[in-house]
């Protein structure tokens, strides 16, 4: 894979960055990553890597075996009509673009009749940026067994990854991975203040949230245990952790979070609608 393997980057911004970092050298080398983006001041960027740059789509397209269109959704559209004529049968497109449905970039890249189905749609999350993402994958079904592999190992290299049924589905997972590291840093920003508040530093509330958080993440990860039997294990009959959840249950802190998550899955489909149009 690593001598064969090409790829274009249809879009430079700081999603493509990071595939683009634990691709090289891993999946594929660094010269086999062309990168398209109508920012020139970034290409330096990028060909100090030893990656090619153009600011617009050109022929070395039609010579990358897998298209990664990460740019933003009110431009895919236009981006898309001008990259259709380098695509080949063999073309593999994967979309990082939040907002745009599979089917509707499917219809974009080919026609009303014969819409292009040897594509992968994702999901990731921007702790990809220190290769800690979760990307969430639907394939359509022109993508084979080899593509979907494919397409997992390339969102591998900055995280985990979770296939997902369809578009429905990648609405979901929007509003939980998505959109949850949104949610993560209101929780410790509320952490830290509170721990301020009841007389910590600045530094020492930060520094004990993070470890917490971090601490907490990994023995759930690894812990044949569900999260319910661990908060269960912290929390002793009329202690501290007991008053703390009883003020959480009392503000209906569950029903919050699902409103939330119900909030976003919602505003992801009316996204799709407008920019699917």
């Amino acid at each position: 894979m690593k001598n064969e393997l090409s790829i274009a980057f249809i879009g430079g911004g700081n999603m493509a960055a990071a595939l683009a970092s634990g691709l090289a050298g891993k999946v594929c080398p660094a010269g086999s990553i062309h990168v398209i983006d109508i920012n020139q001041d970034s290409h330096a960027a990028w060909q100090a890597r030893g990656m090619t740059t153009a600011t617009a789509p050109d022929e070395a397209l039609a010579r990358c075996r897998v298209w990664v269109f990460a740019v933003k959704p009110q431009n895919m559209k236009d981006v898309v009509a001008s990259t259709r004529q380098w695509l080949r049968d063999d073309t593999l497109v994967v979309s990082v673009a939040a907002g745009i449905r599979a089917d509707t970039l499917a219809g974009w890249l080919g026609t009303p009749e014969a819409p292009w189905r040897r594509l992968v749609r994702c999901m990731p999350n921007t702790p990809a940026l220190v290769g800690a993402g979760i990307t969430g994958l639907a394939a359509l079904d022109g993508v084979g067994q080899a593509d979907r592999d494919l397409a997992a190992t390339m969102l591998a290299s900055v995280g985990e990854v979770v296939w997902v049924a369809d578009d429905a589905a990648l609405d979901a997972v929007t509003a939980l991975s998505g959109s949850g590291p949104a949610y993560v840093f209101l929780f410790l920003e509320a952490l830290i203040a509170g721990g301020q508040k009841v007389g910590l530093t600045a530094e020492q509330a930060r520094q004990l949230a993070l470890g917490t958080f971090a601490g907490a993440t990994k023995l759930a990860a690894e812990s044949s245990e569900p999260p319910s039997v661990l908060r269960e294990r912290v929390t002793s009959k009329g202690g501290t952790t007991a008053a703390a959840l009883a003020a959480f249950n009392a503000a209906g802190f569950a029903g919050i979070v699902e409103d939330a998550m119900a909030a976003a899955a919602r505003r992801s489909r009316e996204l799709a609608e407008e920019f699917g149009k």
